[in-house]
């Protein structure tokens, strides 16, 4: 009852020109702007490699520091952004983004791949990726509206996957990738005013009920003292570890199995149309339906896809099909993950919290992408890494059943 007070009072405050539907758009947009480069980097495997006479070893390394640094970097951002709004956080997030991407266009060296890519990529990520525009949405907008919201949050995410993989691939094409790399960079500038919508209260005017006045210690204890909350962040590992293995390799394998580069552009985009339709339903199922369940239908249709995939001849029709079906299933596990730790804990910490989650998700993301290039340079094929992938599917459909949707037991402090 007092989480649901505190949760309403926020939402009032998002009044004046951001309405409802302003904020939904302009954080949308961000997600939008924040996905789309990232979903996009496995295009430039082969012509960068080519270039330096570098393996896939290389550039995977940079990528999974990336997503190892997303990762850690989003407990920090969110804590930071529930303490003094998100504007600030997504603004500063943007800059390095858009840093990283200028400095990975001029990376002649490892070295300079790693902290372009790797580390201002990682960081900036962290600061404005679609996970802090959730959590805006969260507590800007009143809960009727959230879980369509969030839906739209991870679908938008999805569309700039949609729109910047075959607009990466006709970039790199007639440009060159490092044109492909400076255009990239400058779109990121746009998340810096958009911003502004999204724009949440620093803690010291947000006036939390009682039961909502945790400090930062008391809540990470109260989290990961609580099995569902663990249980919810073990299973959320194998989505980064499916993600971003085959957002980063599945381009690089299908040229291996003679497919054209358009081909794997068209499927990176197959992902992210379909995804668009997967993030919206299961934003309007999470409502009608228990959210473990949802959670573990989607790991286990995501197993079944990729057995489905690897047990036959690979060509452009089964490649494409392939991608319809990851992409329903493919960032649809946030929504319901984003509002399990609402439900569970509140919005007071939920960016933070949320965050601890996404650190699991990212350090499979790291797993994935970083075995997938070793895997390939000592044995020349990524067969094991795509058994390893439906193995953790199904691990994680098994452990996202236990899970208990009902707020924490919290006593409210005597007045």
């Amino acid at each position: 009852m007092s989480n649901q007070a505190a949760d309403l009072g926020t939402a009032a405050r998002a009044q004046g020109w951001r309405t409802p539907l302003i904020i939904i758009i302009c954080g949308c947009a961000i997600a939008l702007l924040s996905f789309g480069p990232r979903s996009s980097l496995g295009f430039f495997v082969q012509p960068m490699s080519r270039e330096f006479a570098w393996g896939r070893d290389v550039f995977a390394l940079a990528v999974a520091v990336q997503n190892l640094l997303w990762g850690l970097g989003q407990p920090l951002a969110g804590a930071i952004a529930d303490r003094f709004g998100v504007m600030r956080v997504i603004c500063v997030g943007a800059l390095l983004y858009a840093g990283g991407l200028l400095m990975m266009r001029y990376a002649t060296t490892p070295l300079s791949l790693n902290v372009g890519a790797g580390v201002l990529v990682g960081f900036g990520l962290s600061g404005c990726s679609f996970n802090l525009i959730l959590s805006a949405f969260s507590k800007l907008l009143p809960p009727e509206r959230r879980g369509v919201a969030l839906g739209a949050g991870t679908a938008a995410g999805s569309l700039g996957q949609f729109l910047f993989a075959p607009f990466g691939v006709a970039l790199i094409d007639q440009f060159g990738w490092q044109s492909a790399l400076m255009v990239f960079a400058t779109l990121m500038l746009f998340i810096v005013p958009l911003s502004l919508a999204v724009a949440t209260p620093p803690a010291a005017e947000a006036k939390p009920s009682e039961a909502e006045q945790q400090s930062f210690t008391t809540a990470l204890m109260e989290a990961f003292g609580h099995r569902s909350y663990v249980l919810l962040v073990l299973g959320f590992f194998t989505c980064g570890f499916q993600l971003a293995f085959i957002t980063v390799h599945l381009p690089a394998f299908l040229v291996d199995r003679g497919l054209s580069a358009q081909t794997g552009g068209w499927v990176i985009a197959a992902i992210g149309l379909f995804n668009i339709i997967g993030s919206l339903s299961v934003g309007w199922l999470q409502s009608r339906l228990p959210k473990r369940y949802i959670l573990s239908f989607i790991y286990f249709t995501r197993a079944l896809a990729t057995l489905a995939f690897i047990s036959f001849p690979v060509t452009p029709t089964s490649a494409i099909a392939f991608g319809a079906v990851s992409g329903l299933a493919w960032l649809s596990t946030v929504p319901p993950t984003s509002s399990l730790v609402a439900i569970m804990f509140g919005t007071r910490w939920l960016a933070t919290l949320y965050g601890f989650a996404f650190v699991s998700h990212q350090v499979g993301g790291f797993l994935g992408v970083w075995l997938g290039g070793l895997v390939f340079e000592r044995y020349g094929s990524y067969t094991p890494i795509w058994w390893l992938s439906i193995l953790f599917g199904v691990l994680s459909a098994l452990i996202n059943l236990p899970i208990v949707e009902k707020p924490v037991a919290r006593a409210v402090p005597a007045t």
